[in-house]
């Protein structure tokens, strides 16, 4: 899977745990989830290259599901589980 095509279904998979995504320019590549006024927010970071804003939303949203109770594509399963291990339990 094509690494624009793995983030459009990882942003798809935070959307479906009611996650809200906002995209900002951090500059220092970072970004990741936080919870603000009791809303789970995913910051990514849009100054930065396709490879890194995949990576990090890949981690933050590893530590967020749990893999056994969610549908995803098997290419993202795999990357979640790189990332995180599975998730939540």
């Amino acid at each position: 899977m094509e690494d624009e095509s793995l983030l459009g279904q990882l942003l798809d998979l935070a959307e479906r745990l009611g996650i809200e995504i906002r995209y900002v320019a951090l500059g220092s590549g970072g970004g990741g989830i936080c919870t603000i006024k009791g809303k789970r927010v995913l910051f990514v970071d849009n100054s930065a290259d396709l490879v890194e804003r995949v990576a990090v939303t890949a981690e933050a949203l590893a530590e967020e599901v749990a893999l056994d109770e969610v549908y995803v594509l098997p290419e993202v399963r795999v990357v979640l589980e790189r990332y995180g291990g599975g998730g939540k339990s």
